[in-house]
């Protein structure tokens, strides 16, 4: 059985204060929770705070730690990007690749996203790829066509084994920070066709390992929907992760339907 993940995406938000008040709140809110009925429960901080954080939770194991983005060179001439081996080393589990906020303002494509999660498997953290289409690309009925094509891009030359480990979002963009949500048979009819793209891709085994995440307006009324679903595997969550209480919320509704 894949074990659920309750991701946080903090974004741009939270000083290094306000992530370490937001971390220990939630340490106090959930680390006493059975680890066997409690999912995955990882947060996305910024840069800034990612050491703050990491030193909170060096000592727990009931929350990981993700950077929000990464460079897949080692190091070198590289003004303002920071090397998975940096943010390994200050505890990140994960890192996010490919959101559309990265696609769409700063103009990443497949072909980076690729050498990317290469580069993060490669350092023994886990990638969360995301993946999503326009609302312009639902209308003219591409969304299908369209995630198929990133997750072939973003898996080209990764091993089964390694497609297994990793972690795939689908956020389909017009529903991320607009408090529209996708229907939760919608999502999971992508999602499956998402797994399904990857048993072509990396074989069975692979398609069922993988951890398929929705994200999109993801709130504490409407998780437990989601959970009941039979191919999504958790939430990747923006907006109502940036409160203990909401936050904390989510991860229970997780854990109603899933214990």
């Amino acid at each position: 059985m894949r074990k659920p993940i309750i991701a946080g995406n903090w974004k741009l938000n939270k000083t290094v204060a306000e992530a370490v008040e937001f971390t220990e709140g939630l340490k106090k809110q959930i680390c006493n929770i059975n680890r066997a009925i409690l999912p995955e429960v990882v947060v996305a901080p910024v840069f800034t705070s990612l050491y703050s954080v990491g030193q909170i939770l060096k000592d727990s194991n009931c929350i990981k730690m993700s950077a929000q983005n990464c460079y897949w060179e080692e190091a070198g001439a590289f003004t303002g990007e920071v090397a998975i081996g940096m943010l390994k080393e200050v505890g990140c589990s994960y890192i996010i690749i490919g959101h559309s906020e990265r696609r769409q303002y700063f103009s990443e494509t497949d072909e980076m996203i690729n050498k990317k999660a290469k580069a993060i498997l490669a350092a023994d953290v886990t990638p969360i790829i995301c993946c999503g289409e326009t609302l312009e690309q639902r209308e003219a009925g591409q969304t299908d066509s369209h995630i198929k094509s990133q997750i072939e891009a973003a898996l080209d030359g990764i091993s089964s084994e390694d497609v297994a480990r990793s972690v795939i979002a689908y956020e389909p963009i017009w529903a991320i920070g607009t408090g529209k949500t996708c229907d939760s048979v919608e999502a999971n009819r992508v999602i499956k066709m998402i797994r399904a793209t990857v048993s072509e891709i990396a074989g069975e085994s692979a398609a069922n390992s993988i951890r398929i995440l929705y994200g999109g307006s993801v709130k504490p009324t409407t998780i437990e929907e989601q959970m009941a679903q039979s191919d999504i595997d958790g939430a990747l969550v923006g907006g109502a992760s940036l409160k203990v209480d909401s936050f904390a919320g989510i991860i229970d509704g997780c854990m109603k339907v899933k214990a």
